[in-house]
């Protein structure tokens, strides 16, 4: 029988994917929940399993295909045997003719103009432009409806002859550079051109939309790291050997940001037109770096999570985020988020919220520091807090008061457990 193998239903605010990896070749015979193939979104990976048992009698969409949800990419027969020159008598010869009809529709000549999508199409049609008159920064040099904004709409042709274009070669028909200086060209200043991720442009599009609609303000303040380093010191041992996972800071600021939340709701909310949302719930999110970039899983509920619960999820979602296993789930929604530079060793930064979220904690390397303390000089370990607030709903009172009040619990832990 031969199936089709078809992407998955991607989330609602997801209305593409991009292939990114085939693990499986034509003619190939894959198990039942094997994975197929890598569906990048802009928010996580995806793998495709293969629905049943049989061999990939064709590949429809190859590696950098864009697709969208339900779309067939490839044919499954799950009859079909693998041998020299042997299939089911369902599929009559599938390894020749699929063979032949990959590389006919899969493979793109090293001449062939690169792909516009629709909307940059559009315009291309309006200004009288070809593939070839625009650089594409899409996957695999896709022409994106930015790169067309800039380039300037094509003069009216003039009636000097002018030599076919057919008759050139696809490297001679580019525009010849003027006025270069060949000398300093040489082989230690090279560039390499590489396609954003899916997940880097939409972080880019989510960051320039933060910047754009909200009025980011930013506060800040410093901790001595003291006392949650001496907690942490008296306790690590029981801790782990109890919870089985290692006594972090970032708990602690879990907690305290809970704390601050809790007192100046304002924080925790998030606008929607000319409304407020109050949120009851304290959804945190936490940035993790990974390999495709920046991610921000939640912690659902944190007021209800324990330290030892907190420090659990935030190892996992490390390492999910490492091999790229993160859910849509896990990347969706939150109320309010936490960004720790420090540990690249940074200083200071001013973070840029999360939309739809009002506000955002950036935490930053302890370093010992003389400071005073009753009239004299000694030596804290300070950490400087950084909240950057949308000054639309949150008032200078709330943020200012608010990242005191997390200063507050982490200079004094106790707090956290009494609740004051």
């Amino acid at each position: 029988m031969l199936i089709e193998v078809k992407v998955p239903q991607l989330s609602e605010s997801v209305a593409e994917a991009t292939l990114s990896a085939w693990h499986v070749k034509e003619g190939e015979a894959v198990s039942r929940d094997q994975n197929l193939i890598d569906i990048e979104t802009d928010k996580v990976v995806l793998e495709l399993p293969a629905p049943s048992a049989g061999v990939i009698v064709k590949i429809i969409k190859g590696n950098g295909a864009t697709v969208v949800a339900g779309e067939v990419i490839a044919q499954l027969d799950t009859d079909a045997t693998v041998g020299p020159l042997t299939t089911s008598a369902a599929t009559p010869e599938p390894v020749v003719q699929t063979s032949a009809a990959v590389a006919a529709s899969s493979a793109i000549p090293a001449s062939a103009a690169p792909m516009a999508m629709p909307s940059a199409r559009k315009i291309m049609d309006e200004k009288g432009l070809t593939a070839t008159d625009v650089q594409g920064s899409g996957r695999g040099g896709r022409i994106l409806k930015e790169d067309v904004s800039g380039v300037p709409k094509v003069a009216a042709p003039v009636a000097t002859a002018v030599s076919p274009a057919p008759t050139f070669s696809a490297q001679s028909a580019l525009p010849q550079p003027i006025a270069v200086n060949t000398d300093v060209i040489t082989a230690n200043r090279s560039e390499q051109r590489v396609p954003m991720s899916r997940l880097r442009v939409r972080v880019a599009e989510r960051l320039l939309q933060s910047q754009a609609t909200n009025a980011i303000l930013t506060t800040f303040n410093e901790v001595n790291m003291a006392p949650v380093i001496e907690l942490r010191k008296k306790y690590q041992e029981k801790f782990e050997k109890e919870h089985g996972v290692k006594l972090g800071f970032m708990s602690f600021f879990v907690k305290a940001a809970v704390a601050a939340l809790k007192k100046y709701p304002v924080i925790n909310a998030s606008v929607d037109g000319n409304d407020i949302v109050y949120h009851g719930y304290f959804d945190i999110g936490i940035a993790v770096g990974s390999s495709r970039g920046l991610v921000v899983p939640i912690l659902r509920d944190a007021d209800q999570m324990s330290l030892a619960q907190i420090e659990k999820k935030i190892a996992e979602f490390g390492q999910k985020a490492k091999d790229g296993k993160l859910s849509l789930e896990e990347l969706t929604g939150g109320t309010f988020s936490i960004s720790n530079g420090g540990i690249f060793g940074s200083m200071l930064s001013t973070p840029i919220i999360n939309p739809p979220q009002s506000a955002i904690l950036g935490i930053h390397a302890t370093k010992d520091r003389a400071v005073v303390e009753n009239g004299q000089v000694v030596v804290r370990p300070i950490n400087y807090l950084a909240m950057s607030y949308d000054h639309r709903i949150i008032d200078g009172r709330e943020a200012v008061l608010g990242l005191v009040t997390i200063k507050e619990a982490l200079e004094d832990p106790a707090r956290l457990l009494l609740d004051i």
